[in-house]
C-alpha cells in the first residue's frame, strides 16, 4: 500500500525538527559521493558490459546555455547572449552520441528522452531540429516514449511550442518559480503570469500529454500569503504536474546567489508556513501528493503509477519509467550504466577537449558495491512507495534484512514515537511511512544512507574534539 496524503495534523514542531536539509535521492549513493577513480575508461567498460542488451535506454541531454542569470540557480550553466556558441556545442554532442553508437550499436530502443539545462530553449528551432535528428539517427525512440523538454517561458511562443510538438516532444515543463513581480525582480527572472497562462493553454491545445510547472518556495520577498496566491493561480491553470522545491541559500557555493539580499529571505517559520500552505492549496485544488516535492492531477501518469505501486525515481525526479540504464549527454550530465554512475566534465573547455580527442568526457563517477545496491533499493522503496520490506529486499541481496539494518531500525524509533513511521512484521522488518510522515519521507530515507550517516558521525566526532580543545575551533567544523 502506498503512502497517503500528508495529514494536516503534522505540526510545525515536527516540520522544524525533521524537515532538515538533505539529499533529494534522485540517486543513491548521491552525486557528492562520486570520485575521480571512476573515469572514461571505467565508463567504457560499463558500456562494453552492456553491449548486446536490448533493454530500453533513458537519455538525458544537458543544454547549459541561458541568456540571463537567475540569482537562485544552482544548475551548471553558461550565461551568454551569443547564440552562435550553440553550433560548437551541438557538434560536440554529435561526437558524444557517435561514441555511444560505436560502443553500443545503432538503433537501441529509448523509452525516455529529456532535455534539461540551463535552458534547452536557448537553441533555435533549427538547432533543436538538428539535435533531435541526430538522436533519432542514433537511437530508436519507442512509440510510447516519454519525450520531454524544459522550457523557459521567456524564450518561447505558442508557435515554438507547436514546433517542439512536431519534433516529437510530448511532455513539457515550464520553469515559473513564482508569479509575484517583486519576487521575480528579486531573483532576476521577470515573466508576466499572463505569458505563462497563454503558453500552458497553447501546450494543452497542441496535445502535450503532460504539462509540468516548477515552483520554488523560500525565495526573497516571498511570504506565506504571496505564495498562497501563486499556488492558487497556478492551480487554476490545471497543469498535470507541479514540482515544488525549497530554495537552498548557499552563496558560498553558487556565485549567482550572492546577489540575493539575505535580509529579504523568509524566516524559518515562514518557510514552514509556506510549505504547509502550498501542500494544502494543491490538495484542495484536487492534486495528489506524489511525494516530497511533486503533485499531480489524479488522471496523470505519475498519480496512476503511485496508486498502483509502480512509481520510480531517477535523476529527473519521480518517473513512471522502471529502472533502466541512463545515458547522460552534454557538459556535467550524469548517467547510470549497470551498477555505476558517471558524470561528464563540468566545464565546456574540458568537455570539448575530451571529445576532440574522441574519448568520453566522463571525469568522475562511482561503481556501486553490494551495500550500495541494497540500500538503494530500500531508499527508493521508501521514496516511491512509502514502504520498505527489509526481509524481502534483504533476500534479494542474500542478507538477513532485519539483522543487517538493526542499527537503522533502532534509529527509526524517534520517528515511530512521533507517529511518522510504523515498524511491523513479526521480526520488525517492514518499515511503513504513515500518512502523517509522508511529508518527511526524505528524512526517514536518510536513516538508511550509510555515506551520509558516516559523514555526520565524522562531523560529530570533530565537533567533540574541537569542544574539548577549545570553542574557538567549533565555527570551522
Amino acid at each position: 500500500m502506498n503512502a497517503a496524503h500528508p495529514s494536516p495534523a503534522l505540526d510545525d514542531d515536527l516540520l522544524r525538527r525533521f524537515d532538515v536539509p538533505g539529499p533529494r535521492y534522485t540517486s543513491y549513493p548521491t552525486a557528492d559521493r562520486f570520485g575521480e577513480a571512476f573515469d572514461a575508461q571505467q565508463y567504457q567498460r560499463m558500456l562494453v558490459a552492456r553491449n548486446g542488451s536490448t533493454a530500453p535506454l533513458s537519455i538525458y541531454v544537458h543544454i547549459p546555455f541561458c541568456e540571463s542569470v537567475c540569482y537562485y540557480c544552482a544548475c551548471n550553466k553558461v550565461i551568454t547572449r551569443h547564440h552562435e556558441r550553440a553550433v560548437e556545442y551541438l557538434d560536440a554532442l554529435a561526437t558524444e552520441i557517435e561514441l555511444h553508437v560505436t560502443a553500443l550499436g545503432t538503433g537501441l530502443p529509448v523509452s525516455q528522452l529529456h532535455l534539461g539545462g540551463g535552458s534547452p530553449t536557448f537553441l533555435s528551432d533549427a538547432e533543436l531540429t538538428r539535435l533531435m535528428s541526430t538522436l533519432r539517427g542514433a537511437f530508436r525512440l519507442l512509440p510510447d516514449a516519454e519525450v520531454s523538454i524544459e522550457v523557459d517561458p521567456r524564450t518561447v511562443t505558442p508557435q515554438r511550442l507547436a514546433h517542439f510538438r512536431s519534433l516529437g516532444f510530448n511532455r513539457i515543463s515550464f520553469g515559473v518559480q513564482d508569479i509575484q513581480p517583486d519576487v521575480q525582480q528579486a531573483v532576476h527572472r521577470v515573466q508576466p503570469f499572463e505569458d505563462v497562462r497563454v503558453l500552458v493553454a497553447a501546450a494543452r491545445v497542441q496535445g502535450y500529454e503532460s504539462i509540468n510547472v516548477d515552483l520554488i518556495y523560500g525565495l526573497p520577498k516571498q511570504t506565506p500569503q504571496s505564495l498562497a496566491e501563486t499556488v492558487s493561480r497556478i492551480a487554476e491553470l490545471r497543469p498535470d504536474r507541479v514540482a515544488l522545491y525549497g530554495y537552498a541559500h548557499l552563496p558560498e557555493r553558487f556565485k549567482p546567489q550572492r546577489r540575493i539580499v539575505t535580509a529579504e529571505l523568509p524566516s524559518g517559520a515562514d518557510r514552514v508556513a509556506m510549505l504547509r500552505g502550498a501542500i494544502r492549496g494543491f490538495l484542495a485544488a484536487g492534486y495528489e501528493d506524489i511525494g516530497m516535492d511533486h503533485f499531480a492531477l489524479p488522471g496523470d501518469a505519475l498519480a496512476r503509477a503511485r496508486r498502483a505501486g509502480r512509481l520510480h525515481r531517477n535523476f529527473q525526479g519521480y518517473s513512471t519509467q522502471p529502472d533502466c540504464d541512463l545515458i547522460g549527454l552534454g557538459v556535467s550530465a550524469i548517467g547510470r550504466m549497470g551498477t555505476s554512475y558517471s558524470q561528464n566534465a563540468k566545464t565546456l573547455p574540458e568537455y570539448y577537449e575530451a571529445l576532440a580527442q574522441r574519448r568520453f568526457p566522463v571525469v568522475r563517477g562511482l561503481a556501486l558495491d553490494s551495500d550500495d545496491l541494497l540500500r538503494r533499493d530500500v531508499i527508493m522503496a521508501l521514496m516511491c512507495q512509502g514502504r520498505a520490506d527489509l526481509t524481502t529486499l534483504g533476500h534479494a541481496h542474500d542478507v538477513d534484512g532485519a539483522a543487517y539494518f538493526a542499527p537503522e531500525l533502532a534509529s527509526l524509533q524517534v520517528f515511530v514515537a512521533d507517529g511518522l513511521v510504523e515498524i511491523d512484521g513479526g521480526n520488525g522488518a517492514t518499515v511503513q511511512v504513515t500518512p502523517r510522515g509522508w511529508l518527511l519521507v526524505r528524512a526517514i530515507a536518510m536513516v538508511f544512507d550509510r555515506h551520509l550517516q558516516a559523514a555526520r558521525a565524522r562531523v560529530r566526532e570533530g565537533k567533540h574534539t574541537a569542544d574539548a580543545g577549545g570553542a574557538r575551533f567549533s565555527r570551522v567544523l
